[in-house]
């Protein structure tokens, strides 16, 4: 018998927080190469205020101490994380969900026909599987190197959705005081051509429905969303607003008794599943559609929304509040991994006949329908400004890195740096996501990749007077820095959050701690602003069942990096502005180039 789901949550260890002193340390060690001596001077002189006794550094470090001593408080991050996801206020849409583009020969997909409806079946009946195996804590507990992790995120994977706020966003779902327990729905949300139509997959015994019913349900859902919704009248526009746009929005939808039914439905299902009425040109455009597609035929809000193709190939877009990379992964590879058949044995699925399948219906005004249609207009063009591309390497993945005595990761991160130095002529901030799920409520730690042994390596790689055993001796030091301080990232020693988290409770309590009107420097200090503005922003998602992982990018700028980096392949996601598109083009096929010279050196 496995230990239970959420049996080890209690006895994690907590997520230490680190003193004002080592943080002020770290984020200049961690600044430093991304900075001109003058504004290392000037970021400096901001650490020591921040410092100084009796200032408001210390008042605000100290407030923190106690909430992280608080009776009930399981880490001094708890608050941050609502802070800094449902405290954001642009779009969520590409700015801030993310996708996974399934393989077509997992064993799920391998155990029905390559049909849309039977793929998209198969995907229900295994995560209703996962579901009710969930409730009944049956999902044994990740552990990495025999260590338990923190399961919590779980709790956000069925019938939970983020709720826009005009201030801060809320999220709704099970396990809270509002709604004790796992989700008690029934039904999931499904998609076709902007029409959305509510299904039960549990029958009222809590059976599940058998993979011929949820067939046949999903057949009725089609036939019933024959004619595409008129583009005014498909709501989920609107969740691609910006927060409290949506959320004025969505107040004055629900004067109506009808939406506020309606928004229930979606709300409070177990998950979308989203079909799609074509087959996508090749996996940049499936990737691209799994992003962000007809916004029309999505719910950008809810935490788990499947997209099925027409030709049967699938993958999966998350609200990113409540759910990491790393626990979607497990959620996505504990469905993919088993057949159809044995999801349904394991669930007790039943034949039940053709389960019930409804419209989901809002009325709408003119108002309503022209603010749908702006919204959706609105959001087209913002896809249509974000460019993309894939690079892929199937001659590389871990197990050569290994042969080369190099960290997989630190291969990536060094191949990223020389091709961005490369194809810009500058070394730029680098952001990569660390998980840290082996304490309390963990989730991951901000990691800065550009360290002073990094920015040595690619000087010497891009300097033709560099001979190639300095170059190897730089890439050696480089890679070692780079583990070290992901150790330290992953250990719950890194600046960043701790310093963000204090300028949170600064906006949040400044004025009952007296501190609300004092200028903080280090918020505006160039260490400050110029190591959070990234260039590259970076995020792996290891799974053998995952074709590509993507994500937006973070500024005008940015180049998004999103990685599946496995034994025998790597596959790359980039997306950028399309105002600077040039410069990621350049940037992969520079990447290229650096990969083939690196593995040369080390080779």
């Amino acid at each position: 018998m496995n230990q239970p789901t959420f049996a080890a949550e209690d006895t994690l260890p907590r997520a230490p927080l680190p003193s004002l002193e080592d943080s002020g340390a770290r984020f200049l060690q961690w600044c430093q190469p991304l900075l001109g001596a003058e504004e290392y001077a000037t970021t400096e002189s901001a650490v020591a205020e921040l410092l100084r006794p009796g200032g408001a550094g210390r008042t605000l470090h100290a407030a923190l101490a106690e909430y992280d001593a608080t009776p009930g408080v399981g880490s001094w991050l708890d608050e941050f994380w609502p802070s800094r996801y449902l405290g954001r206020r642009d779009r969520i849409a590409i700015n801030a969900n993310f996708m996974f583009l399934f393989r077509d020969d997992t064993p799920l997909a391998a155990s029905t026909v390559a049909g849309q409806t039977e793929r998209a079946a198969a995907i229900i009946g295994a995560a209703v599987d996962y579901k009710l195996a969930l409730d009944a804590e049956r999902i044994a507990p990740v552990t990495q190197r025999g260590q338990a992790l923190s399961m919590w995120q779980n709790k956000y994977l069925f019938s939970e959705t983020r709720i826009p706020g005009e201030i801060q966003d809320s999220v709704r779902k099970p396990y809270s005081p509002e709604w004790p327990g796992p989700s008690d729905a029934r039904h999931i949300a499904v998609f076709y051509r902007g029409n959305i139509f509510r299904m039960d997959v549990v029958g009222p015994d809590g059976a599940p429905y058998a993979f011929e019913d949820i067939v046949d349900g999903l057949r009725a859902v089609i036939k019933g969303g024959t004619k595409p919704a008129a583009t005014d009248t498909s709501v989920g526009h609107l969740t691609t607003k910006a927060r409290a746009a949506w959320a004025r929005s969505r107040e004055v939808l629900r004067t109506e008794p009808a939406n506020v039914e309606a928004f229930d439905a979606v709300e409070t299902a177990l998950f979308a599943v989203c079909l799609e009425d074509f087959a996508p040109r090749d996996e940049l455009h499936a990737s691209d559609q799994l992003l962000h597609g007809d916004s029309g035929n999505r719910y950008f809000d809810k935490s788990v929304s499947f997209i099925v193709f027409a030709d049967g190939q699938a993958g999966i877009n998350i609200e990113h509040c409540g759910l990491d990379g790393t626990t979607v992964l497990s959620f996505v590879d504990a469905l993919l991994e088993r057949t159809a058949q044995d999801h349904a044995a394991t669930s007790g699925a039943q034949s039940q006949g053709l389960p019930p399948v409804e419209p989901i219906e809002f009325v709408l005004d003119s108002a309503a329908r022209a603010d749908i249609a702006a919204a959706g207009a609105d959001f087209a063009r913002f896809a249509a400004e974000t460019a993309t591309s894939l690079v892929s390497f199937d001659d590389f993945g871990t197990g050569e890195a290994k042969k080369l005595g190099i960290s997989p990761d630190a291969f990536a991160q060094l191949s990223y740096q020389l091709a961005h130095r490369r194809s810009k002529g500058l070394t730029g901030a680098t952001y990569e996501s660390i998980a840290t799920r082996q304490f309390r409520n963990g989730r991951t730690e901000a990691m800065r990749v550009v360290t002073p042994e990094m920015v040595a390596f690619v000087d010497a790689m891009v300097s033709a007077d560099t001979d190639a055993e300095t170059k190897l001796a730089a890439a050696r030091t480089a890679a070692s820095a780079h583990v070290a301080r992901a150790k330290e990232c992953q250990a719950g020693q890194a600046p960043e959050q701790h310093l963000w988290e204090l300028e949170w409770i600064q906006r949040r309590r400044g004025e009952q701690l007296g501190v609300a009107d004092e200028r903080i420097a280090l918020f505006d200090s160039p260490g400050w602003t110029v190591m959070r503005d990234d260039y590259l922003s970076t995020s792996s998602a290891p799974s053998q069942y995952i074709r590509y992982f993507g994500f937006g990018s973070t500024s005008g700028r940015c180049i998004g990096i999103a990685y599946v980096l496995l034994p025998d392949r790597w596959n790359i996601y980039l997306a950028t502005p399309k105002s600077v598109a040039d410069q990621m083009y350049a940037f992969a096929d520079h990447l290229r180039v650096a990969v083939a010279d690196l593995r040369e050196l080390l080779g």
